[in-house]
């Protein structure tokens, strides 16, 4: 009897894949409810299905394959407790959100007029995308202080700072932690009360560690703020977005590699449950030549000239402009979506 595959549309590079070998339905994610889930065996994913007992309870789901680096859209206890393996995509866009965050940061730094010769750069979270940033940061000339509880209590504390200690004396700030109990609201108002004077605050990891309220009242003290995730996507706060610098509509990560990257993961997941040995390595075909790495070479270039082919590879005030013109087409922004190229850098 041939496997059924519930698959959410907007995932790229994966149409017609798994046909020859099982049922393949291919839905919007508002689309996959109860009823869509309830005879499939696998369901392939994203962040916008919440999948939990209220999707699930009843289905003969046995596998979730996300193709994205997070599962807190995914109810990992009860999903354990009736069986169902989860797979996901760690790692897959950390090219992408890195590109981002310098993109933005140069960019608002140009508008802004600041300096940014000799900042210290703080890195909350230094999992697979804040490596990325520290990475980039140090081949840029950036100081870096690192905060991650969870690698200082395992690798030892000399690496890393503590919270206070990086909010104190950091002159840019960016979020890169996993959303969970730990890290929810962890963006308060105390938060922000020990965040030194005139701060660049980014956050490209989720919208529900900040307490937008918190955020609000802390701008006037900051620097210039930087949004991609925001709390009850797509119903964003527009008070918030009237008072950034840049926002966007959580499409940091959205590069074509990182895509590729993605849809590589879940597939393979799926072929080995399944078994279809055919799709065991598979990884998408490049159909963009063009999409190839841009190779940055830092020696000698000055931040004007940085920010130059910044702009150049990534126009992130485009993406601003046109997300503030229609915030209510959040969804629309992000599935229509023209991937971008990431920027290489070779900083090893």
């Amino acid at each position: 009897m041939r496997a059924k595959i519930v698959i959410d549309s907007a995932i790229p590079f994966i149409e017609g894949l798994f046909e020859p070998y099982a049922d393949v339905d291919y839905l919007p994610a508002e689309a996959i409810d109860k009823a869509a889930v309830k005879d499939a065996d696998v369901l392939i994913t994203r962040t916008r299905t919440k999948c939990n007992k209220a999707l699930l309870d009843g289905s003969n789901v046995k596998l979730i394959a996300s193709a994205t680096i997070g599962t807190d859209h995914v109810d990992l206890s009860w999903c354990d407790k009736k069986g169902i393996i989860v797979r996901n995509a760690p790692g897959c866009n950390a090219g992408g959100v890195m590109e981002y965050v310098f993109c933005a940061l140069y960019g608002v730094a140009s508008r802004r007029r600041i300096n940014l010769n000799g900042k210290v750069l703080g890195v909350v979270g230094v999992g697979n995308v804040g490596k990325r940033v520290v990475g980039m940061a140090r081949a840029l000339g950036f100081k870096t202080l690192l905060c991650d509880p969870p690698r200082a209590a395992e690798e030892g504390g000399f690496e890393f700072s503590t919270l206070d200690e990086l909010l104190a004396q950091s002159d840019i700030i960016t979020m890169h932690v996993p959303l969970d109990k730990s890290t929810e609201n962890m963006v308060n108002k105390k938060f922000f009360k020990k965040v030194k004077k005139g701060a660049i605050f980014i956050n490209a990891s989720r919208g529900e560690i900040v307490d937008e309220e918190a955020l609000i009242e802390a701008i006037p003290h900051l620097g210039p703020v930087i949004i991609d995730t925001w709390r009850n996507e797509p119903n964003i706060n527009r008070e918030l977005l009237e008072k950034v610098d840049i926002a966007t509509p959580h499409i940091a990560g959205y590069s074509y590699q990182g895509k590729m990257n993605a849809t590589a993961a879940v597939v393979r997941s799926v072929a080995r449950f399944l078994k279809i040995y055919p799709l065991f390595e598979f990884f998408p075909a490049d159909d963009r030549p063009e999409s190839t790495a841009v190779k940055l070479e830092l020696d000698g270039l000055s931040q004007g000239e940085i920010a130059s082919v910044l702009s150049y590879n990534y126009p992130i005030f485009t993406d601003d402009f046109l997300f503030r013109l229609e915030p209510e087409a959040f969804e629309k922004f992000r599935e229509d979506y023209n991937y971008r190229r990431e920027i290489y850098v070779d900083y090893r």
